[in-house]
């Protein structure tokens, strides 16, 4: 039977979560930080739908970018010379959760309910919750937002209204924790896109080993602050050298 937590359920050890569905670990509780903070901190995030109690999960394998295997498209690194996108970090958290809870093409609902855009734009506010963002002049095309504790990043969810629009926000993101010696970006869970931009599958032992290391680690408060990201230097299939942030002062022009 699942486990149906209260505010003062401690989860269930990550062992017992469900094969089938993969991962499903428990049921009930909170999104409040604290809740939150132990979650991420165990390889355990939530997913569930509108009509349905908050649910916890911890996939067995989990998906991430390891960022000693990633390389962007050499597509995407030719667009990157020539677009006139611009990308922000941490400019508008509230507009990216919008943006990315709106239904899909290829699917009729969304997991971002009012009560997880609430819990992640407080999450935001607390300081563990990122987002970046693409714009074409000043309208936001493009977005991906995540939960960081320490060196640990989450990603959550991303959109695109324009062509290459979350691909640039990914490598973007990827480029800037790489910058900082984050080594990976969680995907928790698999999809064929996640997989044909070079996510791969990672046993959970494995996965929890580097969460607990990574989760320790500090990270300076400015390394969060909102900023233009150069997308010049973030964006290339070889080691990123150079000043990762545009003058702060171009951010609105």
């Amino acid at each position: 039977m699942l486990p149906y937590l209260d505010t003062n359920s401690p989860f269930p050890p990550v062992e017992d979560a469900l094969t089938e569905p993969n991962g499903l670990l428990a049921a009930g509780a909170d999104l409040s930080q604290a809740r939150l903070i132990n979650a991420y901190s165990h390889g355990i995030f939530p997913w569930y739908s509108k009509d349905e109690p908050i649910l916890w999960w911890s996939p067995n394998p989990r998906t991430i970018f390891s960022f000693k295997c990633y390389k962007p498209s050499k597509s995407l690194c030719r667009f990157v010379k020539h677009t006139d996108l611009k990308v922000t970090l941490n400019n508008d958290f509230e507009q990216v959760i919008d943006l990315c809870a709106e239904p899909r093409q290829d699917y009729s609902g969304t997991w971002i309910t009012s009560q997880i855009k609430q819990a992640y734009i407080d999450f935001h506010k607390a300081g563990f919750a990122h987002s970046v963002e693409v714009w074409q002049k000043d309208k936001m095309v493009g977005g991906i937002y995540g939960v960081s504790i320490g060196k640990l990043f989450c990603g959550e969810s991303m959109f695109s209204r324009v062509s290459n629009g979350s691909k640039l926000a990914l490598a973007c993101l990827i480029g800037y924790l790489r910058s900082n010696d984050f080594p990976l970006l969680d995907c928790q869970v698999e999809n064929p896109h996640l997989m044909s931009l070079g996510a791969i599958n990672l046993d959970r032992k494995v996965y929890l080993s580097q969460v607990k290391k990574l989760v320790t680690q500090t990270v300076a408060k400015s390394f969060w602050k909102p900023s233009v990201l150069d997308i010049k230097v973030l964006v290339r299939r070889d080691s990123i050298t150079g000043n990762v942030l545009v003058d702060e002062s171009k951010a609105n022009d």
